[in-house]
């Protein structure tokens, strides 16, 4: 297995943009509000039934370097598919109710056989902040909306519409967090606590629990250990949102140590049916 252990980054995290987002001045009464525009964009994620896009991403790891990728991706909601294809070749497909929950994933290096992975193992994981489950938009929605675990929601509520941009030649409202108290905290661990059930009691993504804490993906921790975790997701965050798609097009986020991530998204294509063909190991083109 440690063969396989350092895949490239697939689909999440970014690179820092070349020049800062310049808001327009403050919206008129006849402009979007806040909660307008978080409405909407929950709402459009919410309402996906199938994406296909290609993703820029950049994600800071525990060294302090980042990882970068370019990755095309495509999916469907209700069941969930997910195939994406990064620039190295590396290929990963997860279907609902196959491959006994496992991903096959094709690593394009030898001995250029596919595998099969779980998706929220420790080989996937690697050096990743986020799940292929998560590819899309969720981890998005989860930061605006939050989690009904979530023991405190201020982060959500420091959102702020911060006037209009363009990305890539697309008109974009910006979407802004600025939370300052953003910190790690003592937790002590109860019965049942796995870093994602910390992360999802926290708002802050399992991987920085992961990191400062030395855990392994869904490890089961004893009650009355105590962990130093994040307070949220970030200092600042930014949400770049395309005016007629309502789905985001940048999504860049700092911490205490700056840049956490970056996704950009091009090429979007939302709700425009995808054969269930592409979703098989056989599909052309494959090598699945």
């Amino acid at each position: 297995m440690t063969r396989f252990s350092r895949f490239p980054v697939l689909f999440l995290g970014f690179g820092v943009i070349g020049a800062a987002f310049l808001p327009s001045p403050a919206p008129g009464a006849d402009r979007i509000t806040t909660e307008q525009l978080m409405s909407r964009l929950s709402s459009s994620i919410e309402n996906l039934k199938t994406l296909r896009c290609n993703v820029r991403a950049q994600e800071r790891l525990s060294n302090g370097s980042y990882q970068q990728a370019r990755t095309a991706m495509k999916m469907t909601f209700g069941p969930q598919r997910v195939y994406l294809k990064n620039a190295k070749g590396i290929e990963v497909l997860w279907v609902t109710g196959q491959n006994d929950g496992d991903a096959w994933v094709y690593p394009n290096s030898f001995p250029y056989v596919t595998l099969s992975l779980d998706p929220k193992g420790s080989v996937m994981r690697k050096n990743q902040h986020h799940t292929v489950l998560d590819a899309g938009f969720g981890t998005i929605a989860d930061l605006i909306k939050g989690s009904s675990q979530r023991r405190d929601h201020s982060f959500e509520k420091s959102f702020r519409y911060a006037g209009d941009t363009t990305v890539t030649g697309r008109s974009c409202y910006i979407l802004r967090s600025d939370f300052p108290q953003f910190r790690y905290v003592a937790y002590k661990t109860v019965a049942g606590d796995t870093p994602e059930r910390i992360a999802d009691k926290f708002g802050c993504g399992d991987f920085r629990v992961m990191e400062r804490n030395n855990l392994s993906p869904g490890e089961k921790l004893a009650a009355g250990r105590t962990l130093q975790v994040p307070n949220s997701y970030g200092r600042r965050t930014i949400v770049c949102v395309d005016q007629k798609l309502m789905l985001p097009l940048v999504v860049q986020v700092h911490d205490d140590k700056g840049l956490f991530e970056k996704f950009e998204f091009s090429d979007v294509v939302a709700n425009q049916p995808i054969p269930a063909a592409e979703f098989t190991k056989t599909f052309p083109g494959y090598k699945l």
